[in-house]
């Protein structure tokens, strides 16, 4: 019962961070949609209080966005079509490609029938494809109304799952090292323990950060996840939740991230455009390295270091009240049903959805951290306790009374954006001049006016 009101509170603080940051984001955003609009749909539509009955007649196509959850998706389209008989098609789009597959399948008369924004910027691009969700039943398992996605008195998204990312780290390479979580509160004292270890690899056998890989595989993990930092802290400084000009206030201290993690890894930083997310996987897998920056979603990937020795830290930054700064919450997954779909294929998807979140089948695979299963916190009244252990350790955070850094990259103007600033991250790492840190500046700065203009 503990276990199950700390997942509560999470999903409360979640709710909050919605409110106040405007949304979410990720490593691929959906921005587009063009002009063209598939046909289909007319202007019966199916009634959207109705509910998961098993009887609808059409099919469901899910073009589902985490190639992590590939598998268990896969797996739980067949269970419920073995159940109900009704065809369900899940295909994922490879990572960093997103965008490109929707506009792709989006246009055709096979189009997908459900599909994710990332927020209220992708939503923007998207609104013309997205049925009302008010009244529909899924919506109705909601825990909290912050989870749906407005777009004035239309709902046009709900989240379906809740993750948190930060520093995973190797409880047991870190005591060999000499340290424990208790000696790392604040910037300072990760970069202490950092460049001790880094002074002493060749005896110690492990470096102190896997690979920051840039290639497009992982490059999301620091040109927008960790590029989350200084956009939220300005944010909280000014009073805002969105701008059209981000000033860059906290750059100095990304610079400073950044030459932790690139100064410090398992790699020379010149090899790091060429480093994938497999390689800093394996790193950790191997104990080659104590930390790794990813999320809860990345559980399946490191369990076999053994839940006894993952910890997760906080992403200090030098900023505010360090010794009470949590980990990274929100969301950057919203489902969206085609409005454009056949009546009785988005009654199919609404049956699909209530199901996924309501059966004991569905539960199972989108709650259960067993290997198969998504292992998510999910944003409805059924979200099961977790057995995924980096959701656990996120629970304990926020049970402690630490205060969530939000998720607030949804805000961020475009994926052009974020594929500038990860081209010129990914040039200061190779050469870390103040002239190419300049280049990263107006990456992040005057890129974004730029952008934030068209």
């Amino acid at each position: 019962m503990k276990k199950r009101l700390l997942t509560l509170a999470l999903a409360l603080v979640m709710a909050l961070s919605l409110a106040a940051c405007g949304g979410s984001g990720g490593d691929s955003q959906p921005s587009g949609g063009g002009d063209s609009q598939p046909s289909g749909g007319g202007d019966s539509q199916p009634a959207a209080g109705d509910s998961g009955s098993s009887g609808a007649s059409g099919s469901v196509y899910y073009l589902n966005f985490k190639p992590e959850q590939d598998g268990a998706w896969q797996e739980l389209a067949k269970a419920y079509t073995q159940e109900t008989g009704v065809e369900v098609k899940v295909q994922t789009a490879a990572s960093g490609q997103y965008e490109t597959t929707l506009m792709s399948e989006i246009a055709k008369t096979d189009a997908p029938t459900l599909f994710q924004v990332n927020g209220p910027v992708g939503l923007a691009n998207w609104r013309d494809y997205c049925y009302d969700l008010s009244g529909s039943a899924v919506a109705g398992e909601l825990s909290s109304p912050d989870f749906a996605l407005m777009d004035g008195g239309s709902m046009s998204g709900i989240a379906y799952v809740i993750e948190t990312y930060g520093l995973i780290y190797n409880k047991a390479l870190l005591e060999q090292a000499g340290y424990s979580a208790d000696d790392i509160k604040s910037f300072a004292d990760l970069k202490k323990v950092a460049e001790d270890i880094t002074a002493r690899k060749d005896e110690l056998g492990f470096s102190a950060f896997t690979s920051a890989g840039m290639d497009g595989s992982s490059d999301w993990r620091f040109k927008t996840h960790l590029a989350n930092l200084p956009i939220y802290f300005e944010y909280e400084a000014d009073g805002i939740g969105d701008t059209e000009a981000i000033k860059g206030t906290y750059l100095d201290n990304y610079r400073a991230i950044w030459d932790l993690y690139i100064n410090n890894c398992t790699c020379a930083p010149t090899l790091l455009s060429a480093k994938t997310g497999d390689d800093s996987v394996a790193e950790f897998l191997t104990e080659q390295a104590v930390f790794y920056q990813n999320g809860t979603w990345a559980f399946g990937d490191v369990a076999d270091v053994g839940e006894e020795n993952l910890g997760m830290l906080p992403i200090y930054f030098g900023v505010g009240d360090e010794a009470n700064q949590g980990l990274c919450t929100g969301t950057e997954n919203y489902w969206c049903v085609n409005k454009n779909a056949n009546p009785e294929d988005i009654q199919a998807t609404l049956d699909f959805m209530y199901w996924c979140v309501t059966s004991d089948t569905g539960l199972d695979y989108m709650c259960s951290g067993d290997e198969g299963k998504m292992g998510f916190v999910i944003p409805f009244k059924g979200n099961l306790e977790s057995t995924n252990a980096l959701v656990n350790i996120a629970n304990d955070y926020v049970a402690q009374g630490t205060t969530s850094i939000k998720w607030c990259f949804p805000t961020m103007p475009s994926e052009e954006w974020k594929n500038v600033l990860g081209s010129a991250l990914t040039a200061y790492a190779a050469d870390q001049t103040d002239a190419n840190w300049e280049t990263v500046r107006a990456a992040f700065v005057d890129n974004w006016a730029a952008e934030k203009s068209k």
